[in-house]
């Protein structure tokens, strides 16, 4: 029995000492070996280099990335923890600062032309959402998003509303009135939008231009902690049951995860996602709306797994934040103000 017990934690120690902590800072460089004294410029870059058990802690700054992890831990002892380093304020957004916007003939109203190569193979001003069960009455909507000094605009499907906005019937009546509209063609994208007294030059800008802050590109990416980061600025799409769910953050149908103290906002769809593995269908009812679409996908994924978002937690050391996004999964509040919840991705 000694013996044993002594092996156990020699094993422990083994693993212990192999674990590797890599740094990653805006004033890095991806060429460098990813220590305290020589960080990493991209979480990216880490994620490429971590193994199970090793843990990434990145310092303060804004880092304009998707993060798509390449592999996940082997175990809960054996875990990939991505972490902010502690006290300091770590934003992951999936939106680029834009300047060069023009005035347009109406007042507060501007214009931007960006060349379709700036957005890559994903340009959310063309992507429209859509999706089973999505109605858009007032369509069409894209996944993009504009932000004027952190907040959101109002998408309209007409160019006139940005000319000549109304009030919504929403709490902040004020604020509807800053709308933006979009336009591609094969050259370039066009957004208007609507800034009132403000010049765009002068202020923040920014525009979602990545699909997602932190999400695996294929299932099995098992046993991540992500802890204590802002994630925010998502050109999301609609995330039905029998559906993907690529989320602001999600698990791409991985199992083993814990998120956890962070602030999650303004995702153009879904903030945190299981998500669902795409080869089960995808959209099937869209395509075929002779089909129950809720039953196929959707009970294999009720029967795999049980999802845990606890409403109300008071404990500081499991809460995450989330706001301004649709959120997705059994067991969470159907509004935009799901607060402190602590979510773990099952074991399935």
């Amino acid at each position: 029995m000694q013996r044993i017990a002594a092996l156990l934690l020699l094993t422990f120690f083994a693993r212990a000492a192999s674990a590797a902590e890599f740094h990653v800072s805006v004033t890095g460089n991806d060429n460098n070996d990813g220590s305290a004294a020589k960080p990493y410029k991209t979480i990216s870059k880490a994620a490429r280099i971590a193994q199970p058990g090793d843990a990434i802690t990145v310092h303060e700054g804004i880092y304009r990335e998707r993060v798509t992890p390449p592999r996940g831990g082997q175990s809960d002892a054996q875990r990939i923890v991505y972490r902010a380093a502690t006290g300091e304020k770590v934003v992951i957004k999936g939106s680029e600062v834009v300047r060069d916007w023009k005035p347009d003939q109406h007042k507060g109203v501007w214009k931007l032309t960006l060349p379709n190569s700036f957005f890559g193979a994903y340009n959310p001003y063309k992507d429209k959402i859509e999706g089973d069960w999505f109605m858009d009455d007032e369509g069409p909507h894209h996944t993009g998003e504009v932000y004027l000094n952190g907040k959101s605009l109002y998408e309209t499907p007409l160019r006139e509303r940005v000319y000549n906005p109304k009030p919504e019937n929403v709490r902040d009546r004020e604020g509807s009135t800053f709308t933006w509209y979009c336009e591609s063609d094969e050259k370039n994208t066009y957004i208007y939008a609507n800034f009132h007294d403000k010049n765009p030059n002068h202020e923040l800008v920014e525009i979602n231009v990545r699909d997602s802050c932190f999400y695996p590109d294929q299932p099995g990416r098992d046993y991540i902690t992500i802890r204590g980061f802002r994630l925010c600025h998502a050109a999301t799409q609609w995330a039905a049951p029998t559906a993907e769910q690529i989320g602001l953050i999600g698990t791409h149908w991985s199992k083993g995860w814990i998120i956890e103290n962070n602030v999650i906002s303004d995702s153009k769809c879904s903030g945190i996602t299981l998500g669902k593995d795409r080869k089960t269908g995808h959209n099937v009812w869209s395509k075929d709306r002779g089909k129950d679409g809720s039953k196929g996908p959707f009970v294999r994924a009720a029967r795999r797994c049980v999802y845990r978002a606890n409403i109300g937690s008071s404990g500081a050391e499991s809460s995450n934040q989330a706001r301004n996004h649709q959120p997705v999964g059994e067991g969470q509040d159907s509004g935009s103000g799901v607060r402190e919840c602590r979510w773990l991705a099952p074991d399935h």
